[in-house]
């Protein structure tokens, strides 16, 4: 793959980069070209992995919400590797591999139920540039999953802004780990709104 970065990828290198590679590859298949990138700076790698295995531990949202409330975020940025990434983690984690497919263009699909829409809606609402959340939208959610789940699910979507809008910003993009185990590609909606497959 040719580098499309903006941060040209380094080597990794050391125990730490050792014990990255081995895990990526049994992981992903691969290591990835965004690890290349963040090894300039080993300690901010290292911290937003650390992070996000504490946000993956979190327990209190269903995790079908959680990976469409990802996805959303991701789709809603412009993030072709989160998306992949997501898409290639869930079926990984046993989600419906059709319904999965469809979060980029979850407004046309019919294959969501009213909650997850509303998830989606909310990552989508919280990803924009400013925040669109409304009281309507956080108080059916409220009512719907509680005070404990709806935290975690702004504090998830958060997260995967700060993880998206770096991987936008330093260029890194999807490296087809779904494509690599026989994934159908995630649909696309077109410019219009109409979806496309």
């Amino acid at each position: 793959m040719a580098s499309g970065t903006r941060v040209p990828a380094t080597e990794i290198t050391g125990l730490y980069g050792a014990l990255l590679k081995t895990m990526s590859r049994r992981v992903l298949g691969q290591v990835p070209e965004g690890a290349g990138v963040m090894w300039h700076h080993p300690a901010v790698l290292k911290d937003s992995m650390a992070f996000g295995r504490r946000v993956d531990s979190w327990n209190r949202l269903d995790p079908h919400l959680a990976t469409f409330a990802a996805m959303s975020a991701a789709a809603t940025i412009g993030c072709g590797f989160c998306l992949d990434l997501h898409h290639f983690l869930a079926n990984d984690r046993g989600l419906d591999e059709a319904r999965v497919r469809e979060v980029p263009r979850w407004r046309e699909s019919a294959v969501f139920t009213p909650l997850e829409r509303r998830v989606m809606e909310y990552a989508e609402a919280m990803s924009r540039t400013p925040p669109a959340v409304t009281d309507e939208l956080s108080a059916a959610l409220l009512d719907e999953l509680g005070p404990a789940a709806l935290v975690e699910l702004t504090a998830r979507i958060a997260f995967m802004n700060s993880s998206t809008r770096s991987n936008v910003a330093l260029g890194i993009r999807s490296q087809e780990f779904s494509a690599s185990c026989g994934l159908p590609p995630l649909a696309a909606p077109s410019r219009d709104g109409v979806a496309t497959a």
